[in-house]
């Protein structure tokens, strides 16, 4: 069917393939990874929703009665991790956790970020200048969102140089079929992180600070407050999320604007979140999103049962047609543009008033008066991974 997350001609335009999947139907079993593989934005979106579908099932059943392996001992760091933050949490669970840290990272939050957000990027883009060019990506791109989470965390400056590596560390378990020593990096990264977290954690509670690992120790509600292992998992999502995300979308969006240079003379910077959030459609920087079937769900004459799991194919589903007119152009002033690259229901990314706001601020810095336009030194390399999908540079001169 043309879909290979392993071929990097696959990697580098997965578009085609996707044409292919949704002209073959609605649900589609992918031998690979025994995934049934979802290509259609109406079902994405109403499976995002439904809660026959979850990021987990221990909240329901356990690994035997679900017909499923328990994970390797020994990759238990990563998953106590994991499995305590927003993104794989369910119902009670969830809607506790979600709540008390809505209470810490609120939208006034993001607004008393905003100068500092917009100095770093412009601070970035200076540094950029000055060398006549360089590595968009490890110039710009990826320590702007580094830096605003290190910022929101009151994570101190000398630390801040830990985090993408362990970032990078653990987000190569979300790929599909990960090798034992991606998992060694991961389980070892997962422990470093919590352990950092724990000690800055156990300092805030003796002098809490404006920030927000001390807003989150401070909320509660009649139910109580979060656990040190909620906080930990907590802070870690909000930087594997909110870097990854960013940092693919800055170099994804320079990439798709290079090679559609008529949308990029005509970018207005008045008009900077809608061009951002074409962006984010037009070149999704998470592919895939995984689900398990909590209940037999039905599509058309297809049953999926229980204990099946679901890939939903967000990059399919934010160039389907039946959604969005003229699907595959760019169109930077896209006026009706519900894409799914933040997700849909109970697991809406909390952080994308930040994530756009800092998208929003480095695309800005890098079109403001007195910056000489880019351009494009050579054609990008594809990143290995598919699922979290990303260039491996983007080497630009003024």
């Amino acid at each position: 069917m043309g879909f290979d997350p392993w071929d990097p001609g696959f990697v580098a335009d997965p578009y085609p393939a996707y044409r292919e999947l949704r002209e073959q139907g609605r649900a589609l079993w992918w031998e690979a990874t025994g995934q049934w593989l979802v290509p259609h934005y109406s079902d994405v979106s109403a499976l995002l929703r439904d809660r026959r579908l979850g990021r987990t099932y221990l909240h329901r059943f356990s690994h035997e009665e679900f017909g499923r392996q328990a994970p390797p001992p020994g990759h238990e760091p990563f998953h106590v991790l994991n499995d305590h933050g927003l993104l794989d949490l369910e119902d009670p669970a969830h809607a506790r956790v979600r709540r008390l840290v809505s209470k810490a990272f609120t939208p006034r939050t993001v607004e008393q970020l905003a100068p500092a957000v917009d100095r770093m990027a412009r601070e970035l883009v200076g540094q950029l200048l000055s060398d006549g060019g360089g590595d968009l990506l490890t110039v710009v791109a990826e320590p702007l969102p580094v830096a605003v989470i290190a910022e929101l965390l009151g994570i101190p400056e000398s630390d801040r140089a830990l985090l993408r590596p362990w970032s990078a560390d653990i987000c190569g378990m979300y790929e599909l079929r990960p090798d034992e020593e991606t998992a060694r990096r991961a389980v070892r990264a997962s422990l470093e992180f919590s352990s950092y977290l724990r000690q800055l954690i156990a300092e805030r509670r003796k002098e809490p600070g404006d920030d927000l690992i001390s807003a989150l120790i401070a909320a509660h509600d009649d139910e109580g407050r979060l656990s040190e292992q909620e906080m930990i998992s907590t802070c870690v999502l909000l930087l594997n999320a909110g870097h990854e995300a960013t940092v693919n979308t800055t170099v994804n969006g320079w990439w798709s604007l290079f090679r559609h240079p008529e949308q990029l003379a005509s970018l207005d910077r008045e008009k900077l979140s809608t061009a951002v959030d074409e962006l984010m459609r037009y070149d999704t920087p998470l592919q895939l999103f995984e689900r398990w079937v909590l209940d037999d769900i039905e599509f058309g004459d297809t049953v999926i049962p229980r204990g099946a799991e679901v890939a939903l194919l967000f990059g399919s589903a934010n160039r389907d047609p039946a959604r969005f007119e003229r699907p595959d152009a760019l169109d930077l002033v896209r006026a009706d543009n519900p894409h799914l690259s933040f997700g849909a229901g109970i697991h809406y990314c909390l952080g994308a008033p930040l994530a756009r706001r800092e998208l929003t601020a480095s695309f800005g810095a890098l079109l403001a008066d007195g910056v000489p336009p880019l351009k494009l030194v050579r054609e990008p390399r594809w990143r290995d991974g598919y699922v979290i999908r990303g260039l491996d540079e983007l080497l630009v001169q003024f």
